[in-house]
């Protein structure tokens, strides 16, 4: 993956999105939505284990990853979000993308159909039909990258989620970003330790970020590069964090990962 990998990634979404939005009719979106029975809150779940002082983990299903390559070769969603619903996840995280990620909207319907947990949606959000959409196969999250918005699509793409009563993860990557977010007050906030142009995480990348959002109110969430429990006790003691968004270190030990004892 290159530097301009999330300029490629926004450009092919920005060509499927035409196609997307011949195919689905927002009116039609909605009649899906308001006959699905199985939403649940995702910031409110998070919000729970705050006040009784537990640890939160949103676990991530994914099949590949631009900087991983393929994680799963014998990929199965539902069975992964069931074993990561045995273990006691708080909410899931599903990866949407098509093209780099290998995922697919549909994997969000599947897995509602056979766990209760809330899930992210994790794709690369451009458009407010895409939350529509989104919702439309069960999503309760979504994910805004603002080093992929301007920050007028990031405050209409935020203002559309929160009408259709969705959950928004705002992702920052560097202290400049974390800047811009202060207004965004019912957002749960993402600090992500992986660096878009080298791709190499740093856990640093969290605490830096921390002191500058030490003031929001509302929910930090580490994300990325936290590859055992002794990160995340790391992590809770230097900041206070304790929502933590973990993919590739819980896949590639799905069945006795010791993460899952802190939960």
């Amino acid at each position: 993956m290159k530097t301009n990998s999330l300029d490629k990634i926004i450009n092919l979404k920005k060509e499927k999105l035409s196609s997307l939005k011949n195919h689905y009719k927002v009116d039609d979106l909605q009649n899906k939505i308001d006959k699905f029975d199985k939403y649940f809150n995702f910031k409110k779940s998070i919000e729970t284990n705050i006040s009784l002082g537990k640890i939160s983990l949103i676990a991530e299903i994914k099949k590949a990853s631009p900087s991983a390559g393929i994680i799963f070769e014998n990929y199965n969603p539902v069975d992964i979000a069931s074993t990561y619903a045995k273990n006691k996840a708080t909410c899931l995280s599903v990866l949407t993308e098509e093209n780099f990620f290998y995922g697919n909207l549909d994997h969000i319907a599947k897995i509602k159909k056979k766990i209760n947990l809330p899930i992210l949606c994790k794709d690369f959000f451009i458009d407010k039909f895409q939350i529509p959409l989104a919702k439309s196969y069960g999503a309760d999250a979504i994910l805004l990258i603002v080093a992929a918005l301007s920050q007028g699509q990031l405050e209409e793409l935020y203002n559309t989620a929160l009408e259709y009563k969705m959950s928004v993860i705002i992702e920052v990557h560097t202290i400049d970003e974390a800047k811009q977010i202060s207004n965004f007050t019912d957002a749960l906030v993402g600090i992500n330790n992986r660096n878009l142009k080298t791709l190499k995480t740093d856990l640093n990348n969290t605490y830096e970020i921390h002191k500058t959002l030490n003031n929001f109110k509302g929910i930090l969430i580490s994300e990325s590069g936290i590859k055992n429990k002794e990160d995340i006790l790391k992590i809770t003691n230097k900041t206070n964090i304790k929502t933590f968004l973990i993919g590739e270190s819980l896949l590639k030990n799905l069945d006795s990962n010791p993460i899952f004892s802190l939960l």
